[in-house]
């Protein structure tokens, strides 16, 4: 994706661009299709949490809630002589891409970090899934100057469609290190393990210093050895989760969650050094598994924002240049709104960006309303209630309220997708179906017209295209696929949601 610097908001604008942005932004917080009574965001929160026992990899424990996955996945890691079970699976497939669950980590946590307090009961739930996200990831990092990249041949996995439990495809352990590096993956899997050790800073302190001390010893390692993890392990990771953006964001963004999480100067006076240097000013409208831009800035901007740290002012103009760039009636050229309403990027899985760029806007809009301020946008002003009636919006669009009246998340609601491509789901359960069903016996499966067997409840799909349409068919996973990253961010959005309707 290319980089695209935002222009500076202007000092002013016409009066006609200001009636037409506040009549756009009226239009999608009052959607064409009349909204439901009001939704379950509460029930919402339980379900996108659950999603995430799902995709589990590895030996269960006695108390998984999703009662038609078995164990799976237990000898990863042996041909390299390492224990690499556990962990997720990112979406429909078998693979175990650290990229994007490293990102799903950070994620999880900040949503944790940010709305934990408003989860209720679920809390514990979220924190489960930080843990077993984390648990893998300690693994994944325990040789120093090493870290487990990935686990399945992605080529020969997307040539099946069996169940985790039965399959049979090459299970090829990749990794990166001093000669071969990542610092992508690397930065991201610093960052997941700082942030996360924010979120068992009280609850288990010991395993909270465990996590810091080795993102710090992760980060060291990225940024000694420089280089995208792509260019390593092109063969293997790319198209899949091929770093098209650069490791420089990752670098920043690991810098950023260390300086968070541990308070040390050294991490603070890394963000001042290198904020040209790494690019911190490219706040693309973008924010996901391979840009960190945006997330990187209003992560930062909430010290500015607190009067805590007025050195890294530059960081809030660039957050609210991301701001101005998605609002409807003056958003950038990249981002683009269906008729209904919801935020549209090009490119695959779009709920990925629905969510991502709808938790900035609700975590944004909480800094802001701390400092009593908002966001200057041309002539016109942001005010921390709008951002929140944005990411509400589309909240409420994934959860029903658009012009097909259907819930994109499986389980909630009276509609919802019945054919998401999702191995696991769409094949006859273990319990169901004990005998094993072969790499090309599956396909029968994938091809039927039939919903899945198994409800895979809490998994929000790719979404429908800018036009609001969605074909509920298994071969269009685009726009029918699950991915741990879409929930992610959704998990702190609903947490929210839940305690303020």
């Amino acid at each position: 994706m290319a980089r695209n610097a935002f222009p500076s908001p202007s000092p002013a604008a016409s009066p006609a661009l200001l009636r037409a942005s506040a009549l756009a932004i009226l239009l999608l917080l009052h959607p064409l299709r009349p909204a439901a009574a009001g939704h379950d965001y509460f029930d919402a929160l339980h379900k996108s949490i659950l999603f995430f026992e799902g995709q589990r990899s590895g030996r269960l424990p006695p108390d998984q809630r999703v009662g038609w996955r078995r164990d799976s996945a237990l000898h990863d890691g042996a041909t390299a002589g390492v224990d690499l079970t556990g962990g997720y699976y990112d979406a429909g497939d078998n693979v175990k891409f650290g990229f994007p669950m490293a990102f799903t980590t950070t994620l999880l946590s900040w949503s944790v970090i940010d709305f934990g307090r408003t989860m209720g009961p679920e809390l514990r739930n979220a924190v489960r899934a930080v843990r077993w996200a984390t648990d893998y990831l300690l693994k994944a990092t325990a040789v120093p100057g090493v870290v487990y990249v990935q686990v399945g041949d992605a080529f020969s996995d997307h040539n099946c469609w069996e169940r985790p439990e039965d399959m049979d495809t090459l299970r090829t352990v990749y990794r990166i290190d001093r000669s071969h590096p990542g610092s992508d993956v690397a930065g991201e899997t610093a960052a997941a393990l700082a942030a996360a050790s924010i979120v068992f800073r009280s609850r288990d302190p010991g395993y909270s210093r465990l996590l810091l001390d080795r993102a710090v010893r992760v980060f060291a390692f990225a940024d000694k050895y420089r280089g995208a993890y792509s260019g390593s392990l092109r063969r293997a990771v790319c198209p899949f989760y091929c770093d098209v953006n650069g490791y420089q964001d990752e670098l920043l963004w690991a810098a950023v969650w260390l300086h968070k999480a541990s308070r040390r100067r050294l991490y603070r006076e890394y963000i001042m050094r290198n904020e040209v240097v790494l690019h911190a000013g490219d706040t693309i409208n973008e924010f996901g598994w391979d840009n960190k831009h945006a997330g990187i800035n209003i992560l930062i901007s909430k010290e500015v924002l607190m009067g805590r740290a007025d050195y890294f002012r530059s960081f809030e103009a660039n957050a609210d240049g991301f701001i101005c760039s998605v609002l409807p009636g003056i958003s950038h050229p990249q981002v683009q709104y269906s008729p209904g309403g919801l935020i549209f990027k090009a490119g695959g899985s779009n709920m990925q960006h629905v969510t991502s760029l709808s938790f900035l806007l609700l975590a944004y809009s909480n800094y802001l309303s701390h400092a009593n301020k908002g966001v200057p946008c041309g002539g016109t002003s942001a005010s921390p209630a709008l951002l929140r009636q944005l990411a509400k919006r589309q909240v409420d669009y994934i959860l029903g309220d658009n012009p097909l009246g259907m819930s994109y998340m499986v389980g909630y609601g009276a509609r919802y997708p019945q054919r998401i491509h999702h191995r696991a789901s769409s094949l006859p359960s273990v319990r169901a179906h004990p005998a094993r069903i072969g790499c090309k016996a599956g396909s029968r499966y994938f091809l039927s017209p039939d919903p899945n067997p198994n409800l895979l409840v809490g998994a929000v799909v790719g979404g429908p295209n800018v036009t609001d349409a969605f074909p509920d068919s298994r071969p269009f996973f685009q726009e029918s696929e699950p991915t741990t990253y879409i929930n992610a961010p959704l998990v702190g959005l609903l947490g929210y949601f839940s305690a303020h309707p």
